[in-house]
């Protein structure tokens, strides 16, 4: 495993190098919050957050994708053959990825990549891509990724990892993929052990400030019919707005709608992300709706993170512990709470 040290300055120029190799994504200040945008000249990166309100799910699962496109004139040889829309596969970086994000492509992975089903086009976009994490020093009072398999340092599906050691980074390849990554950013130098234990200590202390402590043990033993009928459903779900604030900014969540868009004679497939939050989400073409009811729909949300999927892939909770359903949902759901009323049930 490498280790390098790079000054922040370096460690931008480093970046910036490497954009003949990678498509580099890097979080920047937009307005009040970070985002993921490409590395350009013109906007510096800024590594000095807890993290993105949004997360990197769409650099490799897109918000809106073309699958096929198709000709609808007459006079086109090809007319009604829909046909593959050419995508682009070509080597990305996610920089500054915080694990408990980098922990969700690994949750969602199986809904994607299995032994039944393979979706091309996740599939390619997540191979093609290098997670370059960010480890949290100081984690969200929200955040809760070491009671989910995850941890403010874990290194689960990340290909690099960066250590922020004030004045440096220490930068730590993981896989082939980000040892070749890491091979390729210029500068730096080879961190001595002074700099390993600093760096394994900051880890250590960043462990200890996860206060949160959600109960996720017993669920896999609950009966699935018992939590379905349970009481506190119609109260977990009272105040819900079914605004979709919380599926549309989790790293997990991964509900899609198929529609056709025609503009003249030529036409669109997109695969847009949807939210099973949304009262239109199983209305039938007939015009019954199975979850007409707004807390049959909040329902649905937290058995599907919080058991179906547990049931399904034996795997542990469809949920990385990022906290943002908790920090953003405007009226305070919490699925911490909900996790607890489930376990304990």
């Amino acid at each position: 495993m490498t280790n390098k040290i790079f000054t922040k300055e370096e460690w931008t120029k480093a970046l910036q190098g490497l954009s003949d190799s990678y498509k580099v994504f890097v979080p920047v200040k937009d307005g009040d919050f970070h985002t993921f945008k490409p590395m350009n000249a013109t906007k510096a990166p800024d590594f000095d957050f807890q993290n993105t309100r949004l997360s990197a799910r769409s650099l490799v699962y897109p918000q809106a994708e073309r699958m096929f496109e198709y000709s609808l004139d007459e006079n086109d040889p090809e007319a009604n053959i829909i046909k593959e829309t050419p995508k682009d596969y070509s080597p990305q970086a996610i920089v500054g990825i915080r694990p408990c994000d980098a922990h969700g492509f690994k949750i969602v992975k199986p809904n994607f990549d299995n032994k039944e089903y393979r979706d091309p086009w996740w599939i390619q976009h997540f191979e093609s891509t290098v997670l370059v994490g960010l480890g949290c020093n100081q984690p969200c009072s929200t955040c809760f990724c070491a009671s989910v398999g995850g941890g403010p340092f874990n290194k689960d599906v990340l290909d690099v990892l960066i250590y922020d050691l004030g004045a440096n980074f220490m930068v730590s390849g993981l896989t082939e993929k980000g040892e070749a990554f890491l091979s390729k950013a210029q500068g730096g130098k080879a961190a001595d052990d002074a700099a390993v234990k600093q760096a394994e200590a900051l880890a250590t202390e960043a462990a200890k400030k996860v206060k949160a402590d959600v109960p996720t043990d017993k669920l896999k033993d609950k009966v699935i019919n018992d939590l379905f009928a349970a009481p506190f459903w119609q109260d977990v779900g009272f105040a819900c707005l079914n605004c979709g604030t919380c599926t549309y900014l989790c790293p997990t969540c991964w509900c899609f709608d198929i529609q056709d868009e025609v503009l003249g004679k030529q036409g669109d497939r997109i695969r847009n992300w949807d939210s099973c939050m949304f009262p239109l989400f199983t209305l039938h073409g007939s015009g019954h709706n199975p979850r007409d009811q707004k807390f049959q729909r909040v329902r649905q949300r937290f058995m599907h993170k919080l058991k179906y999927y547990v049931d399904k892939y034996q795997g542990g909770v469809q949920c990385s512990g990022c906290g943002r359903c908790v920090r953003y949902c405007p009226v305070n759901i919490d699925i911490r709470q909900v996790a607890e009323l489930m376990n304990n049930y």
